[in-house]
């Protein structure tokens, strides 16, 4: 922020200052003395500012100077945009609310709770034998070993259970044994409670159920190896869904904030390198992809 120079009264510190926002140049007002100091924000402007300055100390009664209504609404509306921006965005430092952020979600927290369950009874994700009833294919496990029969027998004779339940697995991963399940269920708390909060348990329940069973259907079509797992899918599929659900339908109030979606899309990105293990990138891909469509239907559609 630079100093430009001085005007004699505060009369002409706000004519000269709303002819400068009208101009789109940042300032501020400094009372010294018996006079105002007129500092500009971006060093960009100074030049322009310094220039105007001038003309306007010569003529200051002159028409081009006295912008106050246009000034005016040009602050009535930025103020209408920040209030709009800030009701259907979730703010990066309540990434992680209280239950009051947005109450208590039966269906939100019961997921947290099995996913905690099947957790704690596969030893932290590496007793395949106790789970291997969850996941997409019939897994056989013999020691430190196992195998699987291609295709979807297991569906095909009314498994239909499997298609979903591989979102309730969670895997141990190296550097930090509850990694994986940890950030997941802080995701699903964050984004599964304000879904819950802003449309309701049921229609909760039909999106995870649908966006859960794609996803695994598309990793496990993908790739046609059953040991797979995690709520990233469903996740991935929340994100979508509040990204374009915010920017189409504001006042759905389901929405996220810039912040957040720089992060999502970061360690979206970092998963398809292998630095972080293996990682079902599909799933991510397909929830993701799915959330998004359903929100834009959604949008249109209400």
């Amino acid at each position: 922020m630079r100093l430009i120079g001085h005007l004699d009264n505060e009369k002409d510190a706000r004519t000269f200052g709303d002819f400068l926002y009208v101009q789109q140049i940042e300032t501020e007002f400094e009372h010294e003395g018996n006079q105002w100091a007129v500092w500009v924000r971006s060093d960009d402007h100074i030049a322009t500012a310094t220039k105007l300055l001038e003309e306007f100390r010569a003529h200051p009664k002159d028409a081009k100077f006295q912008a106050g209504s246009p000034a005016a609404k040009l602050r009535e509306q930025a103020k209408a945009d920040d209030e709009a921006y800030r009701k259907r965005v979730v703010p990066a430092k309540k990434l992680l609310p209280g239950l009051s952020s947005h109450g208590f979600g039966v269906v939100t927290y019961s997921l947290i709770a099995v996913c905690v369950s099947v957790f704690l009874l596969s030893n932290f994700g590496r007793d395949l034998e106790r789970i291997s009833g969850l996941f997409i294919q019939s897994v056989e496990v013999e020691g430190d070993s196992f195998r699987w029969f291609p295709g979807w027998g297991a569906i095909r004779s009314g498994e239909v259970w499997r298609l979903v339940t591989p979102i309730l697995i969670h895997f141990p991963t190296s550097g930090i044994l509850i990694a994986h399940i940890l950030f997941n269920m802080m995701w699903l708390r964050d984004l599964g409670s304000l879904f819950e909060a802003r449309l309701g348990s049921l229609y909760f329940v039909v999106f995870v159920l649908v966006t859960g069973a794609l996803s695994n259907v598309a990793q496990y079509w993908w790739t046609a190896h059953p040991i797979f797992g995690g709520m990233s899918g469903v996740n991935y599929a929340l994100i979508g869904y509040c990204w374009v659900r915010g920017r189409f339908d504001p006042s759905a109030g389901v929405g996220l904030d810039r912040q957040s979606m720089i992060w999502a899309m970061v360690w979206f990105g970092l998963c398809f390198t292998g630095w972080v293990g293996p990682i079902a990138n599909t799933a991510h891909t397909s929830g993701l992809l799915l959330g998004a469509a359903w929100a834009f239907v959604d949008s249109k559609r209400r």
